[in-house]
């Protein structure tokens, strides 16, 4: 802000920047933000989307998330009436449901917010709403849906004539972007372009051997995996049947738990050796305390003792490890100290024996230390010289043409995983790598983005080393780095894992794949010569779950489904996340993708500001033509018999205030245009703005064309008028004397 808006505080407006996490500090912070977030005018929220989960709420349930925090300041009371901008990407990651919560920051929970005063749409419920919306999006996809073009599917259009996207969101293509500012500004806006994805392939067998095969054993028991029954404890429940503890929104909250546990096991998994190794010591350790705390009987002590006798030897190993295993021990802890802490045995929450089934808990959590110490003994033979991935990663970088002496973003979702090729890349006599991950303070990060991105981070490769510091090409890193950073000086992406949302998968390659600036471009280039040919060709390379392991872990198709639902929705950033053969296929086209055929609506747009340019004085004299133009051309197909209608719908203007009772007189200019093509009997001929531009379209010369009764036609204008008035101004509560207002209309015959 102060390198590029140097003059903006400048005592008329006050701009005023706080961080996300600003929202949890502590001590007299919270009271000045309360205060300035009281008297602002205007509240501009980037990166939105991380406010798309409520989180929690109530006193006593731990402390209240961002979220409600945010809610709370911005609806305080003698608070002034804001105007909110919310920016955002991807502001729908897992369902409509998210893009609702972020309304909510506006509404307040106010379902009824839409119907009154001047923010009426005539959406009287809106959690229904979105129900319904979603509803309509999750339709399971049929083969009589295939389109002749053999695509997948063929969804209703259910956002395109949704009130709530139409009114309040606001996106456009690269495509558009581009488009517009060269026939407009006669500028030039660049992105650079993106290969499709390239696939690095590998094999489980070869790094795992025996490993897997115990993996897909585990795998075919009755409770896969591990039973995981300290985390569902109500599932062993022997108290009242009618107890408030099993409520179905508990149990199924448990359910959910041991599912994700299981899922997050299966990803560690195909992430690297040691990020399972990891998470097969935390597990352990977790269900040794839970044991330890609720062996009270004789026969359960003894059983625990010769349980810790026969594996004396992992537990011993893990605490002489406890500094690396978990990041929290500090320097100063006993390096003999014992594998369970009092701190571990105190975060036990102790079941009561009258309630559960003890006996039975236990018996499953023996079951799963058993297995874990399968796996860890199978897992110690794991070796990194044999892992076929790692192996794979350190052969593009030392050997593929499009990596070797470039700079490349490698991203896993874990940080052991990122530690674990930190180190076996250093060995394997890759330079110049650095790691970043959520421990790693925000001082560091900067100064690592820094020295791997100067140029578009206010630097240069001249500055970096006179600094006596070195250029970093090879950075690894979790998803801390994923969104809102410029890293493009590097225009190269790995991903060795895939994270569960494809919106992650967008962000991490928007690091990359981003608006380039001229100036720093030439400054870049001119520092590094050599890139001359490639600069501005984005290449990006997945490690997909090979085969061995998709039948276990569907993380490919739970990703490929999740990036279909998104599709439907906002669309994605490009029809190509995953593999080369990727074809998504947006039914909201309001972002389509970062290159191809513009939306609909941005169609038109280009197509209305290109014959304002080439026609500037009829651009001009539309304000004074009056209403109801009636106009008429020949069909271009023969038998066609159209009218089209252009209606202009009132809406509540906020600029029109009554100063008597408050209340909004009702406008043309705040309203909505609705676009209609019907036959002579009223039915509809056409209905996307597309294909009813293309009915209408005409060149100067073209003729008119009149051959449709007028009596029909004026009878045919009542009943449209009528319909709107039921469609539209009905569910606004428009006041009496409130109606459509015909602006021009059109027969095709």
């Amino acid at each position: 802000i102060e390198r590029l808006l140097p003059n903006l505080n400048s005592g008329f407006v006050t701009f005023i920047p706080y961080n996300h996490t600003d929202l949890q500090r502590k001590g007299t912070f919270p009271r000045d933000l309360e205060r300035t977030i009281r008297d602002a005018d205007v509240i501009l929220i980037d990166e939105a989307h991380h406010f798309r989960n409520p989180g929690v709420a109530g006193e006593g349930e731990g402390e209240e998330s961002r979220y409600r925090k945010l809610q709370q300041y911005l609806h305080q009371e003698g608070g002034r009436e804001k105007q909110m901008f919310f920016l955002t990407a991807t502001p729908i990651n897992n369902g409509v449901h998210d893009f609702r919560h972020i309304l909510e920051l506006t509404t307040n929970g106010d379902d009824a917010y839409f119907v009154k005063g001047t923010r009426n749409l005539g959406i009287h419920n809106l959690r229904a709403h979105f129900v319904q919306l979603d509803q309509s999006l999750s339709r399971t996809p049929t083969e009589a849906a295939e389109t002749e073009a053999g695509e997948l599917f063929r969804f209703e259009d259910a956002l395109q004539q949704d009130t709530i996207f139409d009114e309040l969101v606001v996106q456009r293509s690269r495509v558009y972007v581009k488009k517009s500012e060269s026939a407009i500004a006669g500028g030039s806006v660049v992105f650079p372009t993106r290969e499709a994805p390239r696939v690095a392939p590998y094999k489980l067998k070869t790094t795992y051997g025996r490993l897997l095969e115990s993996v897909e054993q585990a795998f075919s028991r009755e409770k896969p995996l591990f039973a995981l029954s300290i985390y569902y404890p109500l599932a062993y429940w022997k108290g009242p049947a009618d107890a408030p503890e099993l409520e179905s929104f508990n149990a199924g909250r448990q359910a959910q738990v041991v599912s994700l546990i299981r899922t997050q096991f299966l990803k560690r998994f195909e992430s690297s050796a040691h990020a399972f190794e990891q998470s097969c010591w935390r597990l352990l350790k977790k269900l040794l305390a839970w044991a330890e705390v609720h062996s009270t009987s004789d026969h359960d002590l003894r059983r625990l003792e010769r349980w810790k006798l026969k594996n004396n030897k992992h537990i011993g190993y893990a605490a002489a490890h406890q500094q690396e295993l978990w990041p929290t021990a500090t320097d100063d802890d006993d390096e003999d100290q014992d594998f369970l802490t009092q701190a571990d045995l105190d975060a036990i929450e102790k079941l009561s024996p009258d309630l559960y089934k003890l006996d039975e808990i236990l018996d499953d959590t023996f079951d799963d230390l058993n297995q874990i110490v399968t796996f860890i003994e199978l897992g110690a033979k794991v070796d990194p010289a044999k892992d076929d991935k790692l192996k794979a990663l350190v052969k593009m970088l030392k050997s593929d043409k499009d990596l070797k002496e470039r700079k490349v973003i490698i991203f896993t979702e874990f940080a052991d995983t990122a530690w674990y090729l930190d180190q076996h890349l250093k060995e394997a006599g890759i330079q110049w790598v650095v790691r970043i991950d959520g421990s790693c303070s925000q001082k560091q990060r900067s100064g690592v983005i820094q020295r791997f991105s100067p140029f578009y981070n206010n630097c240069s490769s001249a500055e970096i080393a006179a600094k006596g510091q070195s250029e970093i090409k090879v950075l690894i890193s979790t998803d801390v780095l994923a969104e809102g950073l410029n890293l493009q000086d590097a225009d190269r992406l790995i991903n060795y894992d895939l994270h569960w949302n494809p919106v992650r998968l967008m962000q991490r390659i928007g690091r990359v794949d981003r608006r380039v600036n001229v100036e720093t471009e030439k400054a870049l280039l001119a520092a590094h010569p050599h890139l001359a040919a490639t600069r501005g060709k984005i290449v990006f390379w997945n490690f997909l779950p090979p085969d061995e392991l998709d039948d276990l872990l569907r993380l490919y198709n739970r990703v490929n489904r999740k990036t279909l639902v998104i599709s439907r929705t906002f669309g994605i950033e490009g029809r190509k996340l995953l593999t080369p053969d990727d074809n998504f296929d947006p039914v909201k086209e309001l972002n389509e993708q970062y290159e191809g055929a513009e939306s609909e609506s941005e169609a038109l747009r280009l197509e209305y500001e290109e014959l304002v340019r080439l026609h500037p004085d009829l651009a001009a004299g539309l304000p004074s033509l009056p209403l109801k133009m009636f106009s008429g051309k020949k069909a271009g197909t023969p038998g066609t018999r159209a009218v089209f209608f252009c209606f202009r719908i009132p809406h509540p203007d906020p600029d029109l205030v009554e100063a008597a009772d408050g209340a909004a007189r009702w406008s043309e200019s705040a309203g909505e245009t609705v676009w209609l093509c019907t036959d002579p009997e009223g039915k509809t001929t056409a209905d996307s703005p597309r294909a009813i531009a293309d009915l209408i379209r005409c060149l100067p010369e073209t003729p008119i064309h009149h051959s449709l009764d007028r009596a029909g036609l004026a009878k045919l204008r009542e009943k449209i008028e009528k319909q709107l008035i039921n469609s539209h101004l009905k569910s606004l509560q428009a006041p009496l004397g409130v109606s459509p207002v015909l602006k021009c209309w059109m027969e095709i015959s």
